[in-house]
């Protein structure tokens, strides 16, 4: 690739091709991506969660399957984002807010992101939401504002605030939403990027929990998956 515009921007099926021709490997990519939401984070506020040594891990897993010629599946390497009202496991789901007990089991993934680990992704860490995903906008009493990367004094819109936002700065090219009153469809508008609801029940929404029950949906750049 010619350049770092490049990586950050690739969308998935690129990636896949570069790992199938080892013209790109996927330590090299999520070693750039973190690197990149390293400087990023502090403006656009994206992130609530970096899991930088297990995405390490998984990229260095992926990048010896790669080389053998038996990736684990369709995702194998490539970079994605997980909204912090799914579950993932290791890491407290707090849903942006106060209220939630980080001191207790998260052993628990919803089936949305283990599906993605056994295809081969790279978990690059959770990003940020309002309050129990309840509203159009980013800002959280536990989490602050998130900004637009187009424009630092505009929201991405919500409730999948960071997801937005992650994708329209370059900061991997698939990333995990939900939508059950346009929370993937409004930041999708607000940041130009390409979103994706898919019919109710297409996708596990699991665990189940009284404020809501809106479907896990993906948020993509780039033909498969959110897209600028």
């Amino acid at each position: 690739m010619s350049g770092d515009q490049d990586i950050a921007y690739a969308s998935a099926i690129l990636l896949l091709d570069l790992y199938r021709k080892k013209a790109l490997s996927p330590i090299e990519v999520a070693r750039f991506l973190l690197d990149r939401l390293d400087t990023l984070q502090p403006r656009i506020n994206a992130f609530c969660i970096v899991d930088r040594d297990g995405a390490l891990a998984f990229a260095r897993e992926s990048e010896r399957r790669w080389q053998h010629g038996e990736p684990a599946g369709r995702l194998d390497g490539v970079p994605v984002t997980i909204k912090d009202l799914m579950l993932m496991r290791g890491f407290p789901t707090l849903r942006g807010s106060r209220l939630v007990d980080a001191d207790q089991d998260w052993s628990e993934e919803a089936p949305a992101v283990a599906r993605l680990r056994e295809a081969g992704a790279v978990i690059l860490g959770k990003t940020t939401t309002p309050e129990f995903g309840w509203k159009a906008l980013g800002d959280s009493p536990l989490t602050g504002i998130p900004r637009n990367p187009w424009d630092l004094s505009r929201t991405p819109g919500g409730s999948s605030a960071g997801a937005s936002a992650a994708c329209a700065a370059g900061i991997g090219p698939l990333h995990l939403g939900s939508d059950g009153a346009g929370s993937i469809r409004i930041p999708s508008a607000f940041t130009g990027v390409f979103g994706l609801k898919p019919s109710f029940g297409r996708v596990p929404a699991y665990p189940l929990w009284r404020w809501a029950c809106s479907p896990i949906s993906a948020q993509w750049r780039g033909p498969w998956p959110m897209r600028r």
